[in-house]
């Protein structure tokens, strides 16, 4: 069962109200995680019904099989905007047919490697701040 895809999530405690009981604890878990391994500057919104953090460009999003057009069809999806561009020295996230966004789906919040998740979360704020450099100098053309 997915949720109606006309309904517009418009924060997180909507979100929580609409999701299943297991995928709303996965979601509640990686957010966590997200958030205390990402820095202050790294902000936290709602795109696409789905929680989504940002830096200067997209680090990661959240993605519960109950919210259509995720492309899942049960679990909860973690997926790395610029997954592509991730060493992944541990080849923890799964390279799909999507060439940008790589990601991990979970079952279940057992299922949940907080080091492995840190680890990469470190690694795509890094990269995410050489981005600043690179947003300055396109904004400074005439």
């Amino acid at each position: 069962m997915q949720l109606d895809p006309l309904i517009k999530i418009k924060s997180i405690s909507h979100l929580y109200e609409v999701l299943p009981l297991d995928q709303r604890i996965t979601v509640d878990v990686l957010r966590q995680i997200i958030i205390a391994h990402t820095p202050l500057t790294c902000q936290e919104k709602i795109s696409y019904n789905v929680p989504f953090f940002y830096g200067n460009k997209g680090i990661c999003i959240i993605y519960p099989a109950f919210i259509p057009r995720g492309g899942i069809k049960k679990g909860v999806l973690l997926g790395f905007w610029y997954g592509y561009l991730l060493k992944d020295a541990d080849n923890y996230l799964t390279r799909g047919t999507n060439k940008q966004i790589f990601y991990k789906i979970f079952n279940s919040v057992e299922e949940i490697n907080e080091k492995a998740i840190a680890k990469l979360l470190k690694e795509a704020v890094k990269l995410d701040e050489k981005w600043i450099g690179k947003i300055r100098k396109t904004k400074l053309k005439p």
